[in-house]
Order: C-alpha cells, then structure tokens, then sequence
C-alpha cells in the first residue's frame, strides 16, 4: 500500500506567508512537500492561487473555512475552494462561547451536518478539526464523542489533531482507530518532553509516532499534515525538520 501524501498546513508559516504570500509558497515547495493545507489565501482569486500551485506542483490537501463563514457565507465559500480545486474544506475552530455544554456540542453536529450536506452537494467533504478542549468531559463522555456521534459520518468528517488529543489526555493512536474510515486528514506535530508540552518538531519530543503512523495508515488517512503552531526555530526550517523525519519514518 502506498503511503499518504504529506503536507504543510500553512498556518505553521503565517509571519512568512503574511510578508510574501507566493515566496513562501515556492519555499515549502522546495523543501519538498507535496501539498498544503490553506489558512487563507494571500489575497489571490482561486484561479490565480490555483495556477501558482500548480505551476509549484503543490496539491491542496484542504483547507481551513471559519463557522463564521460556513455558517454566514457558505455558497462563496464554496464557490471559491470548487474553483480552487480543494476537496477538502475543514472548520478549524469553535468559539469558546459555543462549547459550554454537552448541547453545545449537539446543536454543533447537528449545524455541520446540515453545512456538511451542501459541502456534499458541491462535490467536497466537510471535516472538524480538534484542539484539547473537545476532551473535556460532559455529561460522563469526551465533547468529541458527542460531536462526531451527533453528526451524520458521511457529511461531517475528522481532521484527528494528534498533538492536541494526546494534550487533552487522550491516545491520538485510540482515537485514529475510532475513527477509521472517517479520518481523510491527520495533523502531525510533536510535543516536547522537558515538561512544558510545547509545540516540537517531529521526532524532537515524545509522540510515538511508530504507533502514531501505524494507525494513520490503519485509519485509511488520506493526507498526513505536518503542523506547529509555535516554533522555536524559523518556521521553514521547522518545516524542513519535521518533513525529513516524516519521511525517513514513511518512506
């Protein structure tokens, strides 16, 4: 079986991209990555984001949609990312004064299901992406348990956060194989072992990523995403790192 691609999620490189959207677009191309997953757009029209990656022989893996805008301006939003070309369009974040309780999250599934059918409609797949709070507790289950048990498995699919699982005190390695077969999208970040779990890249900190790769492949994971929210190093050569280690692990 042929591994997954690897991407950059480019949020990784937000303070380059903002100072030069396509440069840093043409450096992650260089390092060598295969494709990124969008935090923006720099700007650019979806054909003109769409002929620069082309041209950088980067495919787009997917990429990150606000609930504002799903909830607020779905159909541009769709209109831009089927010019793009992305299959893939994730809700990356849930306002804080959406996940007080365990209805909360309910009325959250039952709102993706109805955003991730029109998603559908127009040939894309709607994933949520995790962060640790969906491993709170509620009403004796884990936020993400209610979330995904309440939307509909087909229209609303998971992008796992690995790093984000393992900090909110759950196995990424469980959670992949919960969720085989519903996990197009993985990101893949390090946690540093000198005790503050700060963001790593990969294998500089603790993750096993033997088990970790294991159950992507298991799970079907369609892309493996490299992500670091903060990096102690330049991020590009953060990026680099972890892309060399990923594919010394992979390849």
């Amino acid at each position: 079986m042929s591994r997954a691609p690897i991407a950059l999620q480019m949020y990784t490189v937000r303070d380059d991209a903002a100072r030069d959207f396509a440069g840093t677009l043409k450096a992650v191309s260089r390092i060598g990555y295969e494709g990124v997953e969008l935090a923006g757009n720099g700007g650019l029209s979806a054909g003109a984001l769409r002929t620069l990656l082309t041209d950088l022989n980067l495919r787009i893996a997917g990429s990150h949609v606000s609930l504002d805008q799903l909830e607020n301006s779905l159909e541009a939003a769709l209109d831009y990312h089927s010019e793009l070309g992305c299959s893939h369009v994730v809700c990356p974040w849930l306002p804080e004064s959406r996940r007080g309780s365990a209805q909360d999250y309910r009325r959250l599934g039952e709102t993706l299901t109805r955003i991730g059918a029109r998603v559908a409609e127009r040939g894309m797949q709607l994933c949520y992406h995790n962060h640790a709070f969906e491993l709170e507790q509620l009403e004796g289950k884990r936020a993400l348990d209610i979330l995904f048990e309440t939307a509909d498995p087909k229209l609303v699919q998971v992008e796992l956060d690995t790093y984000w699982v393992e900090f909110g005190g759950a196995s990424a390695v469980d959670y992949l194989r919960h969720f085989a077969g519903r996990v197009p999208l993985v990101h893949l970040k390090d946690m540093a072992g000198d005790g503050t779990r700060t963001f790593a890249e990969l294998g500089q900190g603790i993750m096993d990523w033997s088990a970790v790769l294991a159950a992507c492949r298991e799970a079907g994971a369609r892309w493996l995403i490299v992500e670091q929210d903060q990096c102690q190093r330049p991020p590009l050569e953060s990026a680099r790192i972890s892309l060399e280690y990923l594919r010394s692990r992979v390849e």
